[in-house]
């Protein structure tokens, strides 16, 4: 039986976004110490606060403040924390109705074991050591009792238990964007038709598959025809020469790749093939690559798959030629 391919793939990219006067004020105000909420049209707070009704999609801009003490109204246990996650020990995600709100707010809930966590139980925020504007200001929820001989205007962020007081949402130094990390990873694991595309490769080759219909050769091959969505099994050598059909020049240098700029990106497509692959154009000054240039691939010992294309020194290709890869 061959050999199942597979290998971890990881998507990440920073998401920036610029606030709006609600957004703004919310962050900033976890900076400092504060949790606010806005109050709709028709009088209920929610936290966190939002830029439209969700009901009127009215825009709101009425800002409230909240107490930093609530209760749970839903929870579930988290015993094997993940990276970045708010504790790295077993804890609880809650969603906590802050005194003063009408919605929840999710976050993690310290707490020893599942059994010391309870709907409808009194937390409080923990807020962190350092903050900066973001909700993990916010370090997670806490156990808390009310003690009974406390006024209720001792209660903090809160004029009354239960009442959101007005604010104005100005401070100093108000967040104007947040960045946020997003991240999948995940383990690819290639079909039939792309695991012998990738075995080819490693024996410097090009293998598409046919379509018994259309006889359209696809590389790298999909496992079925995308015109036809009949199943391609006929394996097809194609190459080791191509045409440009269309280029980019790309400026700006990503991180993870030693290559400088500017260097040239293009789809390829291989003799033999009807479907134009893309490759990296090396070999030639980027201002000279052009479209029907004739180019073959260059591999380096070990790889995979070609480093990059440089040109046979062809003619040209007739644009007809290629016109119906672009």
């Amino acid at each position: 039986m061959p050999e199942v391919l597979k290998a971890p793939l990881v998507v990440e990219f920073p998401f920036t976004r610029s606030l709006g006067p609600v957004q703004s004020a919310f962050l900033t105000g976890l900076r400092e110490r504060v949790v606010l909420g806005v109050r709709t049209g028709d009088g209920r707070t929610l936290v966190p606060p939002v830029e439209y009704d969700p009901v009127t999609a009215e825009e709101i801009r009425d800002l409230v403040e909240v107490a930093p003490t609530g209760t749970v109204t839903t929870w579930a246990w988290n015993p094997a924390p993940r990276r970045d996650q708010p504790l790295d020990t077993p804890f609880a995600w809650v969603l906590v109705r802050l005194d003063g709100a009408d919605t929840a707010l999710l976050h993690a809930l310290d707490a020893p074991g599942p059994d010391a966590v309870r709907t409808g139980m009194r937390v409080r925020v923990r807020w962190a050591g350092e903050r900066t504007g973001a909700i993990t200001d916010i370090a997670c929820f806490e156990p808390y009792q009310d003690d009974p001989g406390t006024p209720d205007s001792d209660v903090p962020g809160n004029g009354s238990r239960g009442e959101a007081m007005p604010h104005t949402g100005e401070f100093e130094d108000p967040v104007t964007g947040t960045v946020a990390p997003a991240r999948l990873d995940y383990t690819y694991s290639p079909g039939r038709a792309q695991s012998a595309y990738i075995n080819a490769l490693a024996e410097n080759r090009n293998v598409g598959e046919r379509c018994p219909s259309c006889r359209k050769v696809y590389v790298p091959p999909r496992g079925a025809c995308p015109t036809c969505g009949v199943a391609t099994l006929e394996q097809v050598e194609v190459g080791p020469h191509g045409t440009v059909t269309t280029f980019c020049i790309v400026n700006i240098k990503a991180k993870n790749l030693d290559i400088e700029v500017p260097y040239v990106y293009a789809h390829i497509a291989l003799d033999g093939a009807d479907l134009a692959l893309h490759g990296r154009i090396g070999g030639i000054p980027y201002d000279q690559v052009r479209m029907g240039l004739r180019v073959e691939p260059v591999w380096t010992e070990g790889a995979r798959h070609p480093d990059h294309y440089r040109p046979t020194g062809e003619p040209d290709a007739d644009y007809d030629t290629y016109r119906e890869l672009l």
